[in-house]
């Protein structure tokens, strides 16, 4: 800063102005005066000119001591407050001084102390708050009044993402303004995020995009009394939906399989009560329904312990060494007796030599087995023909077993496949040969037992032409 622009330059030269002033209004008076009345007016008049000279040489000195009393820390407090200014928030002076400076001084260390523990504290509040975004499992998305986005988190970042190439469809097209096709709201929130502008409230509602389901909770922003914009919290509930329908679709069925065998057992003891079987004949098939309903109410209910404690967890199942080659050969030997009575050609392909799994559990294969060839009997017709198959094979994970049961029976719609192994799944009543029908969980029993062996099973097949049901299982289990 130049001296002349300066406080103290501005007051030194107001000052030498009116000394100036003084004297030669002084001199214009004083000195016709002398030359009249003295006779050394010489000496007087170089009296003066020295009187003046020092005069102006105080004010000078004057000037210098104000300029570094005031001057010199108002530069300091100037650059002290431009480096505030700047982001250096630890910029503190050093003045000590009794005088206003001084106190101005210490007021303006105290200001940018607070300053600086409030931005440091704003800072805080700022990283706390972008940890919680970052640590949230649900999508966060902050908009403003305008429908442009101002905050995310990452799994918010992926949501808009995965919305973003999103088409129109027509009821997002009527609510949709001019605005909204140059900002970046979701085109799925667009509906939600005006009904929260123009109702100044809470809205919640599940939205389905590309087959799955979001829930979404959107909350205005308010700021002085006005609505400046929205916040929208949006989770993937699609598998809770799913679910949810499960559950729905387990108790319905639960209830219509139970409630068949009950419905035949009450009507069939109605009738002997009432005595409607004249006949011993007549009375002992009576009461062969009522035994035969109550085992399939009994299978039912085994079947439905067994799935869910294994779904829980809660079935021991010990782990040994075991040869899947004599537990084939036992099943195959099982079930040839009801092969001869259905006229049903049943082969087995297996290794010649010994085929172990080192951790498994012997009962539980035999039952996967028993359920698949049960299956395989009960869909394949008279004159048919089913073949057990099982080989040790090298793969990239190692030494695997692949086993198989294949039957020429009516076979699978296509449709169908793949839910096969979902719980109170049956085929086509229509399709199955005269014989009791299934519980419809003996496949979901199955593919629990194989998941607990680390293993893979698979169905393949073709309406007329029959099922092959591929199962893998690792000879020895994976850490």
């Amino acid at each position: 800063m130049s001296f002349w622009r300066s406080l103290v330059g501005k007051l030194w030269m107001t000052i030498i102005g009116l000394v100036a002033c003084v004297l030669l209004i002084l001199g214009l008076f004083l000195l016709p005066y002398i030359d009249t009345n003295f006779t050394n007016s010489a000496a007087i008049k170089k009296m003066f000119v020295i009187v003046c000279v020092i005069g102006f040489s105080l004010t000078t000195f004057f000037a210098l001591f104000l300029f570094t009393k005031i001057t010199q820390p108002m530069q300091q407090l100037i650059r002290a407050a431009d480096s505030i200014r700047k982001g250096k928030y630890d910029t503190r002076l050093s003045l000590r001084t009794s005088d206003e400076i001084g106190t101005l001084s210490i007021t303006f260390n105290h200001m940018a102390e607070e300053l600086e523990n409030t931005i440091r504290s704003l800072k805080h509040e700022k990283e706390h708050l972008s940890s919680v975004l970052r640590s949230m499992y649900d999508a966060v998305i902050t908009l403003d009044r305008s429908g442009a986005i101002i905050l995310t988190n990452p799994p918010g970042e992926k949501v808009l993402e995965l919305w973003g190439d999103l088409p129109d469809s027509a009821s997002e097209m009527e609510e949709m303004t001019e605005d909204d096709y140059w900002s970046g709201i979701p085109k799925p929130l667009i509906p939600m995020f005006h009904r929260v502008l123009d109702q100044e409230g809470d809205q919640s509602m599940n939205i389905h995009v590309k087959k799955g389901v979001w829930s979404v909770h959107m909350t205005p922003l308010a700021s002085d009394g006005e609505i400046r914009g929205a916040v929208a919290v949006v989770r993937d509930v699609t598998e809770q939906v799913k679910l949810e329908k499960m559950r729905s679709d387990f108790v319905a069925n639960v209830s219509h399989e139970i409630r068949t065998p009950l419905s035949m057992m009450q009507g069939y003891s109605e009738a002997l009560l009432d005595g409607m079987a004249a006949t011993p004949e007549e009375q002992a098939e009576l009461v062969q329904v009522i035994h035969d309903e109550s085992l399939r109410m009994t299978r039912l209910v085994r079947d439905l312990l067994d799935l869910a404690r294994m779904e829980a967890g809660y079935i021991d199942m010990p782990m040994a060494q075991m040869d899947f080659r004599e537990l084939a050969e036992r099943m195959h030997r099982k079930f040839l007796v009801r092969a001869k009575e259905h006229d049903i050609t049943l082969k087995l392909e297996v290794d010649n030599s010994p085929m172990y799994l080192e951790q498994a559990n012997e009962d539980r294969l035999e039952q996967v087995l028993t359920n698949l060839l049960d299956n395989a009997f009960r869909h394949t017709p008279d004159g048919g023909e089913i073949g057990i198959s099982a080989h040790i094979r090298e793969s990239k994970l190692g030494k695997e077993l692949h086993a198989s049961i294949k039957d020429s029976g009516a076979g699978i719609p296509s449709d169908d496949l793949a839910f096969i192994f979902e719980r109170f799944y049956k085929a086509d009543k229509a399709r199955v040969r005269g014989e009791t029908v299934g519980t419809g969980l003996g496949l979901s029993i199955v593919k629990n037992i194989v998941d607990s062996h680390q293993g893979t099973i698979q169905a393949e097949s073709e309406l007329g032409k029959g099922t092959i049901f591929h199962m893998i299982l690792p000879v020895e289990r994976h850490q």
